[in-house]
């Protein structure tokens, strides 16, 4: 390509405008593990500033015309494939002026700061004027997206997070998916009931020192491949997996009462790592390079952390290490069966983070049709507290209505306006089973190799499946060409049906 080509000139704008990504990356990653209280006034203002001036570059004048001129020249077909995604993300941008983007990334970036503040009290009171923003100003990116690309608002959202997602879509794969869960959820409990009878759960033996326990988190996340020399991992309030994937920035949160449910936040996040850590390094500063969505990166990070991290083969591998680490006494008279018993524990439970596979769906669907009438205005948001309460009741027999804290204010997603998100996390579980099911069928040997630490060919498979191809293709065909079929909830619930029933 030559230096004045219109594909040149819009690889160095994504070069721009992958550095102050990079930057923004980092100051909110720095936000959530580093930065005293005092400084969020200014940092929501920095915030701000960087994300006009990135939308004010991408959406520049003469960018549109180096669109048109690029489409017209001789490309290669990845370079093809590049200005196709391009052009979709281009056409997402222009929907927004930068004015709102400044608006909106300030009451977004306040709310988030005031839900740090007041979620531990679980004060929903002097929340709700922040969330009353929030809302306001998604519904507005709503409708101003819907109007540009053809979609309802909700749709539009969703397509923010997974290109393609629609309601009409998924709302029928959830709706199956909670009559399954609820003949199976009654089910799992009674078989654990019955297991338990004969073979009590042996109480865990704290406290586990928090340094032994990223010890422990350090090893683990090594032997599933994660690179030090391009990333860390550290502590913040809510987990997370930030950075750029040169520079992976992993937190976790830790309790010296048990170890079981850090170490399975560190393994879930390091799945989002590895898909980060993975993808064509020469392609990153385009779209086209990065992760193919959020149910995409979400089937990575549960892969690891349900397929890999809970299975009885890994932790016939583990239990030495884990006993190396925290302590001979850490699961003294303890064998396999006696750890799987808490590992595969399922518990009706308040918390999505800490919830089981089995249950974990349900949380979702709870949410994915709250924000929907949050977008179309059906729910306000002074109102989410008690319909929270009648569908945590409906679905997972609990009642929320007088803890905020453990209810409506649990997530960080709302109060930072990530609303289209929850979707992804129960698509991401239908895909990793997916995925887990065509890695069987061409790895034989993947159990045993699990059984003796050996994490190499899952990791080539899904390296040339899944994270090299990025996002050259929409989420539909690039499971299609991972797995040789479309997406089929069937290998979720047969994994569930094998796991806790079998």
């Amino acid at each position: 390509m030559s230096a004045n080509s219109a594909f040149t000139k819009l690889d160095g704008l994504n070069r721009r405008l992958e550095a102050i990504e990079h930057a923004q990356s980092m100051l909110g990653v720095d936000e959530a593990v580093m930065m005293p209280v005092g400084g969020g006034e200014k940092r929501a203002e920095t915030m701000g500033v960087l994300a006009g001036m990135y939308h004010e570059m991408a959406t520049a004048p003469e960018v549109a015309d180096w669109l048109g001129d690029a489409e017209a020249e001789p490309l290669d077909e990845m370079q093809k494939l590049a200005i196709r995604e391009f052009r979709r993300v281009h056409t997402n941008m222009t929907c927004l002026s930068a004015d709102f983007v400044r608006k909106q990334v300030n009451a977004r970036i306040r709310s988030e700061q005031l839900w740090r503040e007041l979620r531990p009290s679980g004060d929903w009171k002097t929340f709700l004027p922040a969330f009353e923003g929030v809302v306001a100003t998604a519904r507005e990116e709503a409708q101003l997206r819907a109007d540009v690309l053809g979609l309802s608002p909700y749709d539009a959202l969703m397509e923010q997070f997974d290109p393609g997602n629609r309601v009409a879509d998924v709302a029928p794969v959830f709706a199956d998916l909670k009559l399954f869960l609820k003949d199976f959820i009654p089910k799992a409990l009674a078989r654990q009931e019955e297991k338990l009878a004969a073979r009590p759960l042996k109480p865990l033996n704290p406290p586990y020192a928090i340094e032994k326990q990223k010890a422990l988190g350090l090893v683990m996340m090594e032997a599933v491949g994660f690179d030090f020399d391009h990333g860390r991992l550290d502590v913040s309030h809510h987990p997370f997996c930030g950075g750029v994937p040169t520079d992976i920035r992993m937190t976790t949160r830790y309790t010296e009462g048990e170890f079981i449910t850090s170490l399975m936040g560190i393994m879930h996040e390091t799945g989002h790592g590895l898909y980060e850590q993975n993808l064509p390094h020469e392609w990153t500063h385009w779209p086209v390079g990065r992760a193919r969505g959020m149910a995409m990166h979400e089937s990575q990070s549960l892969f690891v952390e349900k397929q890999i991290a809970r299975s009885p083969e890994f932790w016939e591998w583990a239990m030495p290490h884990v006993r190396e680490k925290l302590g001979a006494e850490a699961l003294e008279g303890w064998d396999l069966e006696d750890v799987l018993a808490h590992v595969h524990l399922i518990e009706r439970g308040l918390i999505r983070v800490d919830a089981d596979e089995a249950t974990y769906p349900l949380h979702v669907i709870l949410r994915f049709e709250l924000e929907q009438q949050l977008i179309d205005g059906s729910l306000a948001p002074r109102d989410v507290p008690e319909a929270w309460d009648a569908k945590m009741r409906e679905y997972l027999d609990l009642s929320t209505i007088d803890n905020m804290r453990d209810g409506p204010m649990q997530d960080v997603h709302w109060p930072s306006g990530a609303i289209g998100y929850f979707p992804s996390y129960t698509l991401g579980a239908l895909i990793a089973s997916q995925l887990w099911s065509a890695i069987e069928r061409d790895l034989p040997s993947v159990r045993e190799d699990m059984r003796n630490g050996r994490f190499v060919g899952l990791n080539e498979w899904r390296r040339e499946k899944v994270w090299q191809q990025a996002s050259k293709y929409a989420m539909p065909e690039l499971i299609q060409r991972a797995t040789g079929e479309k997406l089929n909830a069937k290998h979720f619930e047969e994994h569930l049906t094998q796991r806790y029933l079998r």
